[in-house]
């Protein structure tokens, strides 16, 4: 048995232990820096040693040689509401780097935070959850789908419901003014609702009212409810809707710039594609959409009301100078499973019906009598996409929910929006560099979305950490077979604990729900 030189054996007995030792890496530490080679040593869910040589002994060693070593990315726009059960596991979001997400967004969560962030914490998800509390799912808790302005008394339930929201955890306000019935809300009340959010130090983040041909004005919407409010804004799912619009990102990202000078807080985030997804309700015009389902068809019943709204599909369709609605995509119909995968052009012609929008708007109107569906839209411009993308204050967010694989058709940024930036357009197309890519998917959105702990490999910090190949990573998902993990994505550690494990899931459900800083205020 060979001894130890008695000179090395003070360092010997210095050693530490740790539970999982990261060696031989390139580091992306989250703040923009350069890589550099270099250890993490992880124990009891926090990095507890980071530098070139490390002397820790562990339970596990990591050989990251060849591999960029980053902190988990942290999706600030999902909506997760309802589907964390189908898959606790998240892989649609573990496999894409993904470690914490944040929901509720849109202006849809759980009215009852509280009990939302427990239920999450019993169920074990592989990811950390956080949530917005939601301005529509509020504003139905008071008024239903009502399509007229609070009254006072409706008003005050409200903001009883927004603080009781921000004392248990939310991490803000979020809207969706082309959802019903955010839609029928006037900016003062949103303001009413961002102040106690405020108040209780969370942001104001917001699907816009109009991300087409009104996007302007919907964007001085949001700053006034960021000034008047005194309350960060985040704009989501930043774009230019319809070929009409395209090339307008050079008059929008200005708008965002000079708010910043102003003084206001204001970032934003996209999704790397030109395509949205959201309900085939979007092309009714939303004062058919009031009240329930049951209103919502006896009125598309109407002769009048179906001739209207016809109407209405047409000149959207004329304004966006196409004959047909190819751009709409069904992505999930429950009625008729058929449907999905296919547009609303093709939906019509299967009907055997008439190969002229007039009828496809009828088709439409159909479905929506039916109950709706979840649709594609392709109508975005990648001059925008990339314009948008260089903008440095601007994060990456899936808008998704977690994937369940041959589900439906969705839309394919649940499976790959993070690999298809690091492969796509920072490895093959250098829009921007790879250290300010990972730093859009983790200390920007730790930073707005003051989750402190996060966002960095920084000792002390909580231990979430990808390590991928910047050489291999690729996003397989697309609109014609969407359902594809990402690829290249090595080891995903959350909390941790080793949660993907040389490109396989460990079945490991480490995630917990993260909290916003209202709830220091809380009972």
């Amino acid at each position: 048995m060979k001894l130890l030189p008695l000179f090395l054996l003070p360092l010997f007995l210095q050693a530490q232990t740790c539970d999982i030792l990261i060696t031989n890496g390139r580091i992306i530490d989250g703040t923009g820096n350069n890589w550099y080679h270099g250890s993490v040593a992880v124990k009891d869910g926090k990095i507890v040693g980071m530098g070139r040589t490390l002397t820790f002994s562990a339970a596990r060693t990591i050989d990251a040689k060849g591999l960029i070593v980053a902190p988990g990315f942290i999706d600030v726009h999902t909506h997760l509401e309802g589907d964390e059960i189908k898959d606790p596991e998240a892989k649609s979001f573990i496999y894409d780097g993904v470690t914490t997400c944040i929901t509720g967004n849109c202006g849809s969560s759980h009215v009852d935070i509280g009990k939302y962030l427990k239920w999450v914490d019993s169920l074990k998800t592989s990811i950390n959850i956080a949530t917005l509390a939601g301005h529509n799912d509020i504003r139905k808790a008071v008024m239903g789908r009502a399509n007229r302005d609070a009254s006072p008394e409706e008003m005050r339930k409200m903001e009883a419901l927004m603080e009781k929201a921000m004392r248990e955890g939310a991490l803000g306000l979020s809207t969706g003014l082309i959802y019903i019935p955010g839609t029928y809300s006037k900016t003062p009340e949103i303001v009413s609702l961002a102040k106690i959010a405020s108040r209780y130090n969370g942001l104001y983040a917001t699907h816009m009212r109009d991300e087409g041909d009104s996007v302007t004005h919907a964007i001085e919407e949001a700053l006034t409810i960021g000034r008047e409010a005194k309350i960060p804004v985040e704009i989501s799912h930043f774009k230019l809707s319809g070929q009409q619009n395209w090339g307008r990102s050079k008059i929008t990202v200005p708008m965002i710039e000079a708010a910043r000078r102003e003084g206001i807080e204001v970032t934003i985030d996209q999704y790397p594609y030109t395509a949205s997804s959201t309900s085939i309700s979007t092309l009714i015009p939303e004062e058919i959409l009031a009240d329930g389902q049951d209103s919502i068809k006896a009125r598309l019943e109407r002769p009048d009301i179906n001739k209207y709204v016809v109407k209405s599909i047409l000149a959207r369709l004329k304004k966006r100078k196409l004959k047909h609605l190819s751009y709409a995509v069904v992505a999930y119909f429950g009625p008729d499973t058929s449907y999905n995968g296919k547009s609303i052009e093709e939906i019509n012609r299967m009907l055997g019906r008439k190969h002229k929008a007039k009828y496809e708007a009828q088709t439409v109107i159909d479905i929506m009598k039916r109950g709706g569906a979840s649709a594609v839209f392709h109508g975005m411009g990648e001059e925008d996409v990339v314009r948008i993308m260089k903008y440095p204050f601007n994060m990456f967010a899936s808008d998704a929910t977690i994937r369940v694989l041959n589900a439906g058709m969705p839309h394919p940024r649940g499976y790959g929006t993070n690999a298809r930036v690091l492969g796509k357009y920072v490895r093959e197309e250098k829009v921007i560099p790879l250290e300010e890519a990972i730093r859009r998917m983790t200390s920007l959105p730790a930073q707005k979305f003051q989750l402190n702990d996060r966002g960095l490999l920084r000792e002390g910090y909580a231990a979430d950490i990808v390590i991928f190949d910047e050489k291999q990573v690729k996003d397989l998902s697309t609109f014609d077979k969407p359902h594809a993990y990402s690829t290249g994505f090595h080891y995903v550690i959350v909390n941790g604990k080793l949660t993907v494990d040389q490109e396989k899931h460990t079945g490991t459900r480490a995630g917990k729900a993260l909290f916003g800083k209202g709830i220091m205020r809380g009972e």
